[in-house]
């Protein structure tokens, strides 16, 4: 066997590499627009040369149903600026839309303060307090006690012993829970759900008016007894009004009222308060249309200004460097050119794309998600001369301001079906039919998936039972044995 012998080769090969200020640039693309504002004053931190410019005066900003002064080529307009202060205009002014941000960010109450706020008014014991605050400590997030009374109190036997001198009684334990269970909103510190929802039904305090009446009474005692019973809840869950109606010994109208009471109470008492304030969804652009009469000229997009950072080169620092007064300070001057350009970048990514998708989606302004047309991202790719990734990054977390809503731009791309003309249909008109169809339907006959399906063919659009029930349940639309109403 040949001995193997150590040798020096030459090979070469070609490696993409990616510069600082391209990552750079990929990773602003990506970024939604909360994350881009705390980048920004992650820059504005690091970086003494850049700092926020000053808020240009600018006329009051249209409607999306509007078009912007000299409309036709404002759409391009709003990226124009140089390398070294740039910006849409009017992002940091203020203004009545800053009023209204400003009043989303209070915080709202939580479910814990506002049963505090409560039981203080309570006059209670000492121990009585301490116990009653121990168990709205221990509520979930919807409002209910997932651990046992036992368990509560074996957790805070040796505090109770220390500072009262002994345990909580099981008199104690069970006037606690009554008092957090008589607290609002009606249903919180239920163990189950059924108990939750018998909370709900109980009568009404009429202390004010001993003398008045409940008028739900007869309708609450049969909701009563329909959530008391298991075997009464399943059949109703499976809509065997029939059967239900032989066993509570009630007509289909008693039962029909009794229902519709049921579907009124919560089962999450909890989940209408929240620990923190929800998160605003802040458009990147804007549709506007270019005509002022409704049905005449074409939908346009712009930049939401309010959305777009302000940034520009300290002066004072540029000139100390261009004098060569403060040479150290030049990595940090092209690292802030770098910031500057690659947000510009940005925002005229996004901006042509939203354009070339609005000119694709005309029809969607003007009539809506039945209207929508089949979209795919290499569509907009080859329009906009950009590879599908960069597309896909732009459309990711990006949001558009209609007049029907707020929607985030991939929204606007969907799959299709295919119709009998040799044409398409797209899967968001295809689902806003169905929404409609079974929206109009008799509720003593709704609409199968296979009548659905029929009802297209109709039309001359193939849709598999499959995958109309597929479509419904993207709805969230219940089958049709659950939406049979009496």
């Amino acid at each position: 066997m040949a001995a193997l012998k150590p040798s020096l080769g030459l090979r070469t090969s070609q490696q993409l590499a990616l510069t600082p200020q391209l990552q750079q640039s990929i990773r602003l693309l990506q970024m939604s627009t909360a994350d881009l504002e705390q980048e920004v004053d992650r820059f504005l931190h690091e970086n003494p040369l850049l700092e926020m410019a000053e808020p240009a005066s600018s006329p009051e900003a249209p409607g999306p149903d509007d078009g912007p002064p000299d409309a036709s080529d404002r759409a391009d307009e709003g990226m124009a600026g140089s390398a070294e202060s740039w910006s849409s205009g009017g992002s940091r002014a203020h203004n009545d839309d800053d009023d209204w941000w400003e009043s989303q960010q209070s915080q709202p109450i939580s479910l814990r303060q506002h049963l505090r706020e409560q039981a203080h008014s309570l006059t209670l014991s000492d121990r009585d307090r301490a116990w009653l605050d121990t168990l709205i400590e221990s509520l979930d997030d919807d409002g209910y006690l997932r651990d046992s009374l036992e368990e509560l109190e074996e957790s805070v036997a040796d505090l109770f012993s220390e500072t009262f001198g002994e345990r909580l009684d099981a008199d104690e334990i069970a006037l606690g829970l009554k008092l957090l269970q008589s607290l609002d909103p009606r249903g919180v510190g239920a163990r189950t759900l059924q108990e939750c929802l018998l909370l709900q039904l109980a009568p009404r305090n009429h202390e004010a008016d001993p003398d008045a009446e409940d008028a739900d009474g007869p309708c609450r005692a049969l909701a009563t007894s329909i959530v008391s019973d298991m075997a009464h809840l399943n059949a109703l869950g499976a809509k065997d009004f029939n059967g239900l109606c032989q066993a509570l010994r009630c007509d289909k109208e008693a039962l029909k009222a009794s229902m519709q009471l049921i579907q009124r109470l919560n089962p999450k008492p909890g989940a209408d308060f929240t620990e923190d304030a929800a998160e605003s969804i802040v458009p990147d652009v804007i549709a506007y249309r270019l005509g002022t009469r409704r049905g005449s000229g074409r939908w346009q997009v712009r930049l939401n200004e309010s959305a777009v950072p302000r940034l520009s080169i300290n002066p004072l620092y540029a000139e100390l460097i261009r004098q060569e007064r403060a040479s150290s300070m030049t990595a940090q001057l092209q690292e802030a050119r770098w910031v500057i350009k690659n947000i510009q970048q940005r925002f005229d990514t996004i901006l042509r794309v939203s354009q070339a998708i609005a000119i694709e989606q005309q029809a969607f302004f003007e009539q809506g998600e039945i209207a929508m047309r089949p979209l795919v991202l290499r569509e907009i790719a080859e329009r906009c001369e950009l590879h599908e990734s960069t597309v896909s990054r732009v459309t990711t977390n990006k949001y558009m301001l209609t007049p029907r809503g707020t929607f985030e731009l991939k929204y606007f791309f969907t799959s299709h079906v295919r119709t009998e003309g040799g044409g398409a249909a797209s899967s968001t008109a295809l689902q806003a039919k169905i929404r409609q169809w079974i929206a109009e339907e008799d509720p003593r006959r709704p609409l199968s998936d296979q009548q659905i399906s029929d009802r297209f063919s109709a039309e001359g659009i193939q849709v598999a039972r499959r995958t109309i029930a597929k479509y419904r349940e993207a709805l969230r639309i219940e089958p049709v044995s659950q939406r049979k109403k009496l």
